[in-house]
């Protein structure tokens, strides 16, 4: 198949050509960062959070009456003791927030009291000494708190613990090929020993701007009494979460009336959870989909509408070619290079487009550089589109018969 003759072609059909090449270029750059955005929500989605989320369930009971601090603990103290005994419940523990939870407590971390730049940011999870096990947390390094070491403060204290447990990521931030246990960190409010690290505890929130720190808390050892209310983290025994939820809550109730557990947050399954923390991400992994799927449709149906018209335009001339001896395949053939040729100079362009769309968003929402993996899948996947879009339209005119050279334009 000689190119000559197709250039020459196109050539006369500038604005065709134009629209075509423009169309799949536009549809390449937008589909190719589409894609890519989508596995970036999709890997999101993905993350562990550190603790085992089919068996965990959280409450969030709110006082009436806004008890004092002290009273507010003897309270809390109270409820733990009463979920423990459900036969349901394998453990409880109280704390200011949870994984994914969206909203918490954030602290600066350094390792010196004199040190004017921060080390990490870290999230801080108030705990007792169920709360590894709750959460089903892997100790890797120290131990666990005791009971003695479990205090309580409100919101008018300074965040000082004698002793905390913290995160590998965090320990490998602070320490780097050293271990973290027995070495001394500053919070807030003063200096702590850490005694323990735990493999993996995912933070409260799962912004972009946190991801970072995503993995860098640090636990506790305080009941937070705050009079509003309290979080009550439970562990179900294996296969009775569905029935340990509405029996804590009525025995909360059965306990003491006095209280508020909202319907719609009040009691949250971990997939609850889950779902309501990705909401977005996975809200716009289905719109870069659609949009996708949309812009590949319309790419396919502007192909298939300009070749037709092409094929209608020439039928004359494909009749003569057919009388001089082309046969079926040679006219084929013919359509399917023009449309090759169209779809390369498309994909160019895109390509070029694809990466400037990416540097751009990279440089204003902080998203990551565009893999090269997804721009040749993308290429590929418009040249594959593209030929298949023109093989109906190309196989009607290979079926053009010779007589067509005789009959009047």
């Amino acid at each position: 198949m000689q190119i000559k003759p197709i250039l020459s072609a196109l050539r006369r059909h500038k604005a065709g050509t134009f629209l075509i090449a423009a169309q799949i270029a536009l549809t390449l750059a937008i589909v190719c960062n589409a894609l890519f955005i989508i596995q970036q929500r999709v890997a999101h989605l993905s993350e562990p959070s550190g603790i085992d989320e089919a068996n965990i369930f959280v409450i969030k009971s709110e006082w009436v009456g806004a008890p004092a601090p002290d009273q507010a603990d003897a309270q809390m103290r109270e409820d733990l003791q009463v979920l423990r005994q459900l036969p349901g419940v394998q453990n409880v523990t109280p704390s200011n927030s949870y994984p994914l939870r969206g909203d918490g407590w954030d602290d600066a971390i350094r390792l010196k009291p004199d040190q004017v730049q921060d080390s990490s940011g870290a999230t801080i999870y108030f705990a007792d000494e169920n709360f590894l096990d709750t959460l089903d947390l892997k100790l890797i390094a120290g131990r666990n708190f005791r009971a003695e070491e479990i205090g309580h403060m409100d919101l008018r204290y300074k965040l000082a613990p004698p002793v905390v447990i913290i995160t590998k990521a965090l320990a490998e931030k602070l320490f780097p090929g050293e271990t973290a246990v027995g070495k001394t960190i500053y919070l807030i409010g003063g200096p702590a020993t850490v005694i323990g690290e735990v493999e993996l505890l995912q933070a409260q929130s799962v912004e972009h701007w946190a991801s970072e720190f995503a993995y860098r808390s640090v636990i506790i050892p305080e009941r937070l009494n705050v009079s509003l209310g309290a979080f009550y983290i439970v562990r179900a025994r294996p296969g009775q979460l569905e029935t340990a939820m509405p029996a804590a809550v009525k025995a909360l109730f059965a306990h003491n009336p006095r209280r508020v557990i909202n319907e719609d947050d009040g009691v949250l399954s971990f997939s609850d959870v889950r779902s309501r923390a990705y909401e977005s991400d996975r809200g716009m992994a289905i719109l870069m989909g659609v949009i996708c799927a949309v812009l590949l449709a319309v790419t396919a149906a502007g192909i298939v509408g300009l070749t037709s018209f092409w094929v209608g335009q020439r039928r004359k001339q494909i009749g003569v070619r057919r009388a001089l001896g082309a046969t079926r395949r040679d006219i084929l053939n013919y359509f399917m290079t023009e449309n090759l040729l169209i779809s390369v100079g498309g994909v160019l362009f895109g390509a070029v487009l694809a990466i400037a769309i990416n540097l751009w968003m990279v440089t204003r929402f902080e998203m990551h550089h565009l893999s090269m993996v997804y721009l040749m899948a993308g290429v590929a996947m418009l040249l594959l589109l593209g030929q298949g879009a023109v093989l109906a339209p190309a196989l009607r005119a290979s079926r053009v018969p010779p007589v067509e050279a005789t009959r009047s334009v």
